[in-house]
């Protein structure tokens, strides 16, 4: 399969995703090679020969992607047989089985996933109640306990708790913020649903609110456009100084920003709320940092140091890779990545393109819909990307790696497959010049003729 390097640890789905990317690499490569012999060897070769084979081998792709689509999918399916809802973000289920004692698994872990599936909006989803229950049986308790009785030991030790938790707490409260919640529309469970953010979210580095207001009403509204206040267009994206200014920016007067932007676009109850929810969060901050200033740094300023730095730097390496043609374009303006920790750990975000396509897409469905659209992917030239993460993109670009992410892309269509190493690279670092004021114009002006169209 070439350099494609396919993880173990990859979700099932993704594995299966990434083995059929291989495999059309794998055919193309072998069909340049018959080509090549076949000009060697003219005087053997038989008419229509080549027409018949590449027809052949058409239709094993299109047999093999309907038999990688239909186990996808099965997987997906509360009412298939091969149906496996996700548990835990380690281990899949159908791996539990083996490593855990009989008693366990048949009269503990099966009842507590009927259980869970009781709670959670979606079959699927057991790993939300999973996650819950452990933030609310340490990151919350752990906190209490520090107010009460501090000591430095358990402070780092929380701080650094909170470091592990926040990737995929960041992502599940994504699902929440996209879907209205995670857990089911029940009476009780439905105002638990509604509630559990305001105690959660400032342990996790989030102020009350301003995500959802940010990323639905405001990120998905402008997608990485002119008016997106965490747009990556302005910017030279492997220039570590306009990172920095990216960053500060967001970091420093987020506060004040989003409520103008949305003053701009005549939404004032959004910048209302919007400036409530920030403002008092950091009034709530501040009164506590003066009754208690040690336990306020390691429960909550810290983690919000590093979440708004993290939202920033996952947030470039999403959008630092913009087409020069059409900036416009989902396809082009974002990325996907199938890796470990994008998508065992944080609910599938490797999916960008997806998601921006659909926001409320479900996150078990991102690997589906790649591969059932993946012949529009690879007209569109979307770039794709494996065993690497957002930060290291982020960081890979700062430090001008464009031969390794290169070899990290997963070449989809026969533009791309038919590059060197060289020419990949060329092709990333062209993804990242900033565009000019006239540029944005030009750009954004046609795009908003044809979507009027």
């Amino acid at each position: 399969m070439g350099s494609i390097t396919i993880s173990q640890e990859l979700p099932p789905n993704d594995v299966l995703l990434l083995r059929n990317l291989a495999d059309d690499i794998e055919r193309y490569q072998q069909q340049g090679s018959a080509k090549s012999a076949g000009n060697t060897v003219k005087s053997d070769s038989v008419p229509g020969q080549e027409a018949d084979n590449g027809t052949s081998q058409r239709h094993v792709s299109s047999s093999r992607d309907e038999r990688d689509l239909a186990s996808m999918r099965a997987v997906n399916d509360p009412a298939s047989k091969d149906f496996e809802p996700a548990v835990f973000s380690s281990v899949d289920l159908r791996d539990l089985s083996p490593r855990l004692h009989p008693v366990i698994y048949q009269y503990i872990l099966l009842p507590y996933i009927k259980w869970a599936q009781t709670i959670a909006r979606h079959p699927s989803d057991v790993i939300m109640v999973t996650h819950l229950i452990l933030y609310f049986t340490t990151s919350v308790p752990s906190a209490i306990w520090l107010f009460y009785h501090f000591t430095y030991l358990h402070g780092i030790i929380h701080f650094a708790m909170q470091f592990y938790y926040i990737g995929a707490y960041t992502l599940m409260m994504h699902q929440h913020i996209h879907g209205g919640g995670v857990l089911r529309k029940q009476f009780g469970i439905r105002l638990f649903d509604v509630l559990f953010p305001y105690i959660t979210d400032p342990l996790m580095g989030h102020t009350w609110n301003t995500y959802y207001y940010h990323h639905v009403k405001h990120h998905h509204v402008e997608g990485n456009g002119p008016d997106d206040l965490s747009s990556t267009i302005r910017y030279q994206r492997d220039n570590i100084w306009h990172f920095l200014h990216y960053v500060g920016r967001f970091y420093f007067l987020i506060w004040l920003d989003l409520p103008l932007y949305f003053l701009r676009k005549d939404r004032p109850t959004f910048a209302l709320k919007t400036a409530f929810w920030e403002l008092s969060n950091y009034a709530a901050l501040l009164t506590l940092f003066r009754l208690n200033s040690r336990p306020t740094v390691f429960v909550f300023l810290l983690p919000l140091a590093l979440m708004r730095l993290g939202l920033m730097v996952g947030n470039w390496g999403q959008h630092a890779l913009v087409d020069a043609d059409e900036p416009d374009s989902d396809y082009r303006s974002s990325i996907t990545l199938i890796d470990v920790p994008s998508n065992r750990y944080c609910y599938n975000d490797g999916y960008h393109t997806s998601h921006h396509l659909n926001p409320r897409r479900h996150w078990r469905e991102h690997p589906v819909h790649f591969l059932a659209n993946k012949e529009t992917y690879s007209s569109e030239h979307a770039l794709v990307f494996h065993n690497i993460d957002y930060l290291e993109i982020t960081v890979r670009l700062l430090l001008h790696h464009y031969e390794h992410l290169a070899k990290c892309m997963v070449p989809i269509g026969e533009r791309q497959m038919a590059m060197t190493i060289e020419q990949r690279a060329a092709l990333l670092k062209r993804c990242t010049r900033r565009f000019s004021e006239d540029e944005v114009k030009e750009k954004f002006a046609v795009a908003a003729k044809s979507k009027a169209k």
